[in-house]
């Protein structure tokens, strides 16, 4: 790399232009580099896309947010799935803190270079696997726990007093060295000189370019190191106390070296593009996207699970003409479906899980379905539904068809786990009624009893529990109530009211519909319920006025009605008049809507909040993280829990906390169900206009528990060897006997107690014990959902984990080219010359074999093919316009390791530099991030 080059590498390495800089006098932490870095990357491919496409591309403004992102990306619809992808990222990140915070690897503390370095090269490797099965939700909680090692190098490492300009690259390849590290017996470190530890480090260490890190421990008794090492420093760090005392570390402004936090962010904001260009290049630029949260449609699921037995055959066939529907609709415009998802169920089987991205795959699927067997009353929808919950994105619909009652009721408890943790509404299509009369056959004549009310509560149960509806109708009445899900297809779908009544009566609701919200809906399920609505204006129209003005469309069909309202921005008001079981839903279409994590104070050392993967405690304090999406300028003024039996509600205090993300803190977290409402400003009107007011809510209903369940293991299980995993359970209730579920969605076998004694306030401890088979794919994932149900039923939590499933690599080296021809007939006027090349890529006889080759750089044209008799050996063709006389192959192996052969013919004499490994290649990193700077300083008209 020329002096020149690597001068405008390095000014645009420290320059603001990148998002790499810093406001003066303010510390960047780790979830403001990550974000930088994703959005910094997603720019990179989206331009990338654009280019290949041929189509314009214009960088947003600074300073870089989701939104922005999303828009540049021509993805609107996706920004509220991205700012959730990078939401997840940020906080399994900012949980490495709060659970490893004395595990030196994770930190690379205490000269921990080779345990940290392998924590992140085996979880780069899990990330790939599972991208390539299209695990995106495992990949990118694997991103985000790699990332804080990766990062923390920089701040706790002396590669920044060392001289260095650019990361690391040999932080995320196991084949290399790290680089020349410190002898244990080695000193590193002399004392500061009172509070001034600028030139602590010895200077040999830096003469001779010896990599060390500091110490770190904060039992004052038992916080050690080696004589003459670093410590890390700060207050809580009781080895600065030791001779020599001090720290290096560069986490803050205020740290022991805190004259170095800029040059340390900037690496860490480098580092972090480095890896997530490593996995862009693995996985290919629309799978790392998809990993991101973006599809070039909306980022919404499309899921079925079905009953397959021989009563379901008219059902089958509505499914397949509402998915027809959706399909011929909806593919290549904004509303087309993210991923695909179908589930068959029936009895005495479930699955499998069939998901895709593709259409007509999911259609074929859908019309592979054929309706057998059956006969007694029950079927496995449960597990079905189970295993539909572990597969869809957070925040997805599902639909689920049936004409029978659950057999697997034992499930209840693990789905309303799973619904709560993703955020899942779920809608039951249940045809000929089994309130009514459940007509199944397995015959054409015989037919059985009439099914308990009971059967038909569990599913509505469900629904409630996730702001789905129980749509009951006959099987000629389907096809008219399929259009829920059509509706349900478009994007940007907000809540603007879910309620349910059980039993009925008479109640007044309210929703806020604000300017921004379009196609508004009303959808109400009952029998025998009649209604008022009232708009902002006071005008009035009851049900059994056709001829109002504010009800444009409406529909029954069974105990499901629609209704179409007039489009009027303020405050509505619905009267419900029944003694019946009735739900009422208002959504409709805006882009400003919420995400949100229950999330809880660490109680280690060091200070942040960790998301749940739990119910929250109920009777105490706790706390949300509300994050704002489709609007940068809109903000929260209120955020309340309600209770959903009623109106009664609690009311928390919101925190900014900058980007869009507000902490709320509430006095107490009810022990009844609740959903999550909020209201919040834009300001972002014409001039002279007001402020946009808008309100929403969850649809699934949240309750807080006196049992606390936690658990934690290893994030890979390995195929074939027995797997732990240890939780515990406190009790702030009645003591005893606790019943405990422990279930998975892949039927791994297992081992687990069936009940844990604790008395009042105690905790008890155990373990769940997992086996993978053998033949499990790398990259497959598995969800565990370990549940504990209080003596008498009274109470319930649970715990759900999701881990992949990784099988051991041992092929680290990326595969290589070797030029077999390369010839031309170049003449001055390029545009009438061709050149051409020939190229043989492998992967070695002890490699996985090359996977995917594709071409990187140049204009020409490239063909790809097996060579005869070897699958190890890939043959490439190229021919190029002498006009274009660089080009660039980019070679992937089965298991990731990727890397690039480079060839050009300039000027008369070819050359080629053959497999270069692109793991971080830095040289070519930096040019990328050099074209980059230059395009936005362009946009920017700055030159």
């Amino acid at each position: 790399m020329s002096s020149g080059f690597a001068a405008l590498c390095l000014l645009l390495l420290h320059s603001e232009v990148l998002g790499f800089g810093l406001l003066s006098g303010k510390s960047l932490n780790h979830q403001e580099i990550t974000k930088k870095a994703i959005l910094n990357s997603t720019l990179q491919v989206c331009r990338a896309l654009a280019q290949a496409e041929g189509t314009d591309f214009t960088f947003p403004a600074q300073p870089f947010t989701a939104m922005a992102v999303a828009v540049a990306c021509g993805v609107p619809k996706s920004s509220k799935s991205f700012r959730q992808a990078i939401i997840c990222i940020m906080l399994r990140n900012i949980r490495v803190d709060i659970r490893h915070a004395l595990n030196a690897s994770f930190h690379f503390d205490d000269e921990m270079f080779v345990q940290g370095r392998k924590i992140i090269t085996e979880g780069i490797l899990a990330v790939k696997a599972s991208n390539k099965q299209e695990n995106f939700e495992a990949a990118r909680q694997k991103v985000g726990e790699i990332l804080h090692p990766l990062q923390d190098f920089y701040s706790h490492s002396n590669w920044v007093e060392l001289g260095n300009k650019l990361p690391n690259s040999n932080l995320i390849r196991s084949d290399t060295s790290i680089g020349n590290i410190a002898d244990k017996s080695r000193a590193t470190c002399r004392n500061c000189y009172g509070d001034d530890c600028r030139n602590n480090i010895l200077g040999d260490i830096i003469e001779e370019k010896v990599l060390t890190s500091g110490y770190f421990g904060i039992v004052p008794l038992f916080s050690t190191k080696p004589k003459g090492k670093c410590s890390h420093g700060g207050a809580l760090d009781q080895t600065s106390n030791i001779e020599p005392k001090g720290g290096i570390n560069k986490d803050t402004f205020s740290a022991s070296h805190g004259h170095l936090h800029t040059d340390a962010v900037n690496l860490a904001i480098a580092a972090t593009s480095g890896l997530l260009e490593d996995i862009r290049e693995a996985a290919g630029d629309r799978p790392f996207l998809q990993m991101l949260g973006i599809s070039k449609g909306s980022s919404k699921a499309l899921c079925f699970v079905i009953d397959t037995t021989k009563s379901m055959s008219d059902d089958i066939a509505a499914v397949r003409t509402v998915t027809s529907s959706i399909i011929n609709s909806e593919v290549g415009t904004e509303d087309e479906p993210s991923v695909y998802i179908l589930v068959s169920f029936n009895d005495p089987d479930f699955g499998p899980l069939k998901k895709t991205t593709d259409p007509n795959v999911f259609k074929s699927d859908i019309n592979s379905l054929s309706a057998a067997g059956g006969g007694d009353e029950g079927e496995l929808s449960l597990s079905g539904l189970q295993l539909a919950l572990t597969g869809v994105p957070s925040n997805s619909e599902v639909f689920l068809f049936t004409d029978a009652p659950a057999k697997d009721k034992h499930l209840k408890s693990t789905v309303i786990a799973l619904i709560e943790r993703t955020q899942t509404v779920v809608n039951f299509m249940i045809s000929e009624s089994m309130v009514l009369n459940r007509r199944k056959r397995s015959d054409d004549t015989k037919k059985h009893p009439r099914i308990a009310a009971s059967d038909a509560q569990l599913y509505r149960d469900l629904a409630q529990a996730s702001g789905g509806l129980v749509i009951e109708v006959t099987k000629s009445e389907l096809p008219v109530a399929t259009s829920i899900i059509t509706e349900s297809s478009s994007s940007s779908l907000v809540t603007l009211l879910q309620a349910a009544r059980s039993p009925g009566k008479t109640d007044i609701f309210s929703f806020r519909v604000d300017e921004t919200v379009i196609n508004l809906r009303v959808y109400i399920t009952a029998r025998s319920v009649t209604f008022t609505l009232t708009s902002p204006t006071g005008e009035s129209q009851q049900s059994t006025d056709t001829t109002g003005s504010l009800i444009t469309a409406s529909q029954s069909v069974g105990n499901f009605k629609t209704l179409r309202l007039k489009r009027q921005a303020g405050l509505w008001k619905m009267k419900m008049v029944s003694s019946n079981p009735y739900t009422l839903k208002v959504i409709g279409q805006s882009p400003i809507d919420f995400l949100f994590d229950f999330v809880e104070a660490s109680q280690g050392p060091l200070p942040g909040y960790d998301s749940l993967d739990t119910r929250p405690r109920a009777g105490v304090n706790g706390s949300l993280l509300v994050s704002l999406t489709g609007s940068d300028s809109a903000t929260v003024t209120e955020v309340a829990l309600v209770k959903s039996s009623g109106s009664e509600e609690i009311k928390g205090v919101v925190e900014p906390q900058g980007g869009g993300n507000f902490l709320v803190h509430v006095d107490m977290m009810p022990s009844v169900e609740f959903v999550v409402r909020v209201k919040g400003q834009d300001d972002s009107v014409a001039p002279g206009a007001s402020s946009i007011v808008f309100q929403r809510q969850s649809s699934t209903n949240f309750i807080a528990s006196n049992l606390t369940v936690i658990a934690d293991s290893d994030s890979i299980l390995v195929p074939g060897t027995p797997f732990s995993v240890a939780f515990s359970v406190i009790t702030s209730g009645v003591g005893g006997n606790f019943t405990i579920r422990a279930t998975n969605n892949r039927r791994f076998d297992s081992t687990s107690p069936t009940n844990l004694f604790l008395e009042t306030g105690n905790s008890a401890n155990d373990t769940v014990t997992l086996s993978a088979p053998l033949n499990t794919p790398s990259g497959s994932d598995v969800t565990l959902t370990i549940e504990v149900e209080a003596p008498g039923g009274e109470d319930t939590n649970y715990v759900v984990l999701r881990f992949s499933v990784f099988n051991t690599v041992t092929d680290f080296t990326h595969p290589v080219c070797e030029l077999l021809s390369l010839q031309s007939n170049c003449s001055d006027i390029c545009s009438l010359s061709m050149w051409e090349l020939s190229v043989q890529v492998a992967d070695g006889a002890e490699g996985t074999g090359v996977e995917r080759v594709s071409l990187r750089q140049g204009n020409g044209t490239m063909t790809s093919s097996l060579a005869a008799g070897n699958e190890n050996i890939t043959l490439v063709s190229y021919s190029s316009s002498c006009c274009s006389p660089d080009m660039e192959l980019l070679v992937v192996d089965r298991v990731g390791n990727v890397g690039t052969c480079f060839y050009t013919y300039r000027g008369g004499s070819p050359a080629a530099v053959s497999s270069s490994t692109k793991v971080i290649q830095l040289p070519l990193l930096c040019l990328s991030i050099v074209v980059f700077g230059l395009q936005i300083l362009s946009e920017l008209g700055i030159h």
